[in-house]
């Protein structure tokens, strides 16, 4: 692991890129009054950041396996972007999200390129999803079943959006929430695309990103791009990899739990109703004289509503012994299997006459091989098979208990690869992550925040609660949380390790604001999207959220909007949820400790994302109060505190009244 000594004072080199050559010193580029400075507002002179910067530079001059963990402000988007700019070569950089995707292509590196004057091309590229297909487009005019009129309008205004868009991308389709169920009509997928034989194929708005992304310098991704193209060789990714000598992968805390849903296997009953209705609208359009292909359709599409018929509740993750308790189970999974080979064989007798009917016989040919290999054959040692259970959906699963060995495959070419998140370590300690994703002959570098905690921030664990595991314990917790809420005058996140929890504490919070006459707004996750609830709780200025999973990480509220974040309970996994539980009997099985070296590293992490979410600024201040009495009474809570930020630490409610009643400065303004 690198430390603040081991690290060169000064990098610099020669850089010839597309004949420009630059003089390169770091200390000078990340200066005061260096080029940096000088274009970006509110630009600040962090140590750590060039520190970072150089350990990425020595990491790509020798094509090294680079793990960086970066406290909050220490500015790790510009100190990985630098020297990979500047380094040369192809550049691939992979975010959690597409909103961070979004940032980093339309405002992080355009800003950088013209600080620096830099002559690099850049590229975004998203999954198939995300870009209008102008085939699926105009064949939903003609016989999309739109139920409601929102529908029909939503249509209309993605067709004018395609007519004028040079990406297709729908995220700049204002009109259209990107969430709306009409653009399953507007988009393709990776089953139903036509590929080569599409009549839209050289007008196409994926392949022209892709495109666009093997010409580029620099092509930003995101997670679940990566590891579906890593594994399936689909979407672009199989051509810019081979290509790429620096990967750098941001918010890499998401890393093991994304390639794990793409190193198993997945068919959910989503999948079949899109085949269903693809194969209906091929039949209208190229078959309309052979009736059994739409009789066909209907009775699997009967069949799969069956199947989630057969569990009383959503939320349900199970594994496959357990889903076999319920009677109806087995045969409803034949039924779908033997309705899928009846549409099969409907659609092979007409594939001929059109190749989207084709396409639709060689997807009801795979889904069915993937449905028989679900079915029949056992998991692995290192695989565990299971159901999860949605409102409307059931999703057949296999999942490794391990992506080690398959992800260090990956790692084999010679090419740099950052690693990089502001939650990585526990303690200082890589060991958990690089276990988790292959990496043990990574280096690492750890970066502590440059904000001054101790004056900024208070740990509060209130006293006289009870174990979590009581049945009255969100009341304990709403109670206790009730006059600190009222001490920062609102202005707070409470965040809940369940929806249960979560939603349990909002109406207890409705009735004890009626009952105290507090005015505080109170917003809960769900009652609109992220973004809109984030924008309303920041130009509320003392709202309230009342949220679960969703506002642990990726939310950045800064200034005094946001002065407490109370977190109910440390955030262990559930115990019972099918791939952790057949982790945890693997690894004790092989005589491991399951909880110290895998479920409590775990906790941590998510731990210090829910914290993260109080300080993001150098002029912020506020309380991050914790509830859960075991930080305080178990051995393992010591480990767990002195992973978080060094604040100052407390357990009487008046030190919290007292912090609140201090005044601290003010910042000019909240940004986003």
């Amino acid at each position: 692991m690198y430390s603040v000594s081991s690290i060169p004072r000064r990098v610099g080199f020669a850089l010839v890129r597309k004949g420009f050559v630059l003089n390169l010193d770091l200390h000078q580029l990340f200066s005061g009054q260096g080029p940096l400075a000088e274009a970006i507002p509110g630009y600040k002179l962090r140590p750590q950041q060039i520190e970072m910067a150089q350990a990425i530079l020595e990491a790509i001059k020798h094509q090294d396996k680079l793990v960086v963990e970066a406290g909050t402000g220490t500015g790790k988007t510009l100190a990985y972007l630098v020297p990979a700019l500047l380094a040369g070569g192809k550049v691939v950089i992979s975010t959690g999200t597409k909103t961070l995707q979004d940032q980093l292509f339309l405002r992080d590196i355009p800003a950088l390129r013209d600080a620096l004057k830099l002559p690099v091309t850049v590229a975004i590229l998203k999954g198939r999803a995300n870009y209008v297909c102008r085939y699926h487009l105009d064949r939903s005019q003609l016989d999309a079943r739109l139920y409601h009129q929102e529908d029909v309008r939503h249509l209309q205004n993605i067709v004018r959006f395609a007519t004028v868009s040079p990406s297709g991308d729908k995220s700049g389709c204002h009109d259209v929430p990107e969430s709306a169920s009409v653009w399953a009509y507007a988009t393709s997928t990776r089953d139903n695309c036509l590929g080569q034989d599409c009549t839209e194929y050289k007008d196409c708005f994926v392949m022209a990103a892709r495109k666009q992304a093997l010409a580029a310098d620099v092509v930003v991704v995101n997670h679940h791009l990566f590891f579906a193209d890593v594994m399936l060789k689909d979407e672009g990714m199989a051509e810019l990899l081979p290509a790429a000598n620096t990967i750098i992968l941001d918010e890499a805390h998401q890393l093991p739990s994304t390639a794990g849903l793409f190193f198993g296997t997945s068919l959910g009953t989503g999948q079949l109703i899109e085949l269903v209705r693809d194969a209906r609208a091929e039949g209208v359009s190229h078959a309309k004289d052979f009736a059994p292909l739409p009789e066909a359709a209907s009775a699997l599409e009967m069949s799969v509503r069956d199947l989630r018929l057969v569990f009383p509740q959503e939320g349900l993750r199970l594994p496959y012994e357990r889903a076999q308790r319920f009677k109806e189970f087995e045969p409803a999974l034949i039924s779908v299997k033997e309705r899928l080979t009846d549409l099969e064989h409907a659609l092979e007798s007409q594939s001929e006459r059109a190749p989207g009917l084709e396409n639709c016989w060689q997807r009801a040919q795979a889904l069915n091989a993937q449905l028989k290999a679900w079915r029949e054959v056992a998991a692995a040692g290192n695989t565990v098979r299971w159901v999860e259970v949605y409102s409307h959906a059931v999703q057949l699963n296999t999942t490794p208990l391990s992506i080690a060995e398959t992800f260090k495959a990956q790692l084999e070419a010679p090419r740099t690869w950052i690693f990089t998140s502001a939650t990585l370590a526990v303690k200082g300690d890589f060991r958990h992550y690089q276990e988790e994703m292959g990496l043990d002959d990574a280096k690492t570098a750890y970066w502590n925040s440059p904000f001054d905690y101790a004056n900024q921030a208070l740990l509060y664990v209130p006293q006289h609660l009870p174990e979590p595991n009581t049945p009255d314990y969100t009341r304990a917790v709403v109670e206790a949380a009730l006059p600190v809420v009222q001490a920062s005058g609102g202005r707070a996140f409470l965040l809940f390790t369940s929806l249960r929890a979560m939603r349990e504490a909002h109406a207890q919070l409705q009735e004890e604001f009626k009952k105290l006459n507090l005015d505080f707004p109170l917003l809960l996750q769900g009652e609109g999207s992220r973004t809109e609830l984030l924008e309303r709780f920041r130009r509320l200025g003392n709202a309230v959220l009342v949220a679960s999973h969703s506002f642990w990480e990726g939310v950045d509220v800064r200034g005094s909007a946001l002065s407490l974040v109370i977190i109910d309970r440390l955030p262990f996994a559930v115990p019972d949820d099918p791939v952790l539980s057949a982790r945890i009997e693997k690894m004790n099985n092989e005589g491991r400790n399951a909880f110290m070296e895998y479920q409590l590293p775990q906790a941590v992490i998510t731990l210090k994302q829910g914290a993260g979410r109080l300080i993001r600024d150098e002029t912020d201040h506020g309380v991050l109060m914790i509830c859960d009495p075991r930080l305080l009474s178990k051995p393992y809570g010591k480990r767990i505190w002195q992973s978080l930020p060094p604040m100052r630490r407390t357990r009487e409610l008046s030190e919290v009244e007292a912090f609140f009643d201090t005044p601290h400065p003010v910042p000019a303004e909240i940004s986003a």
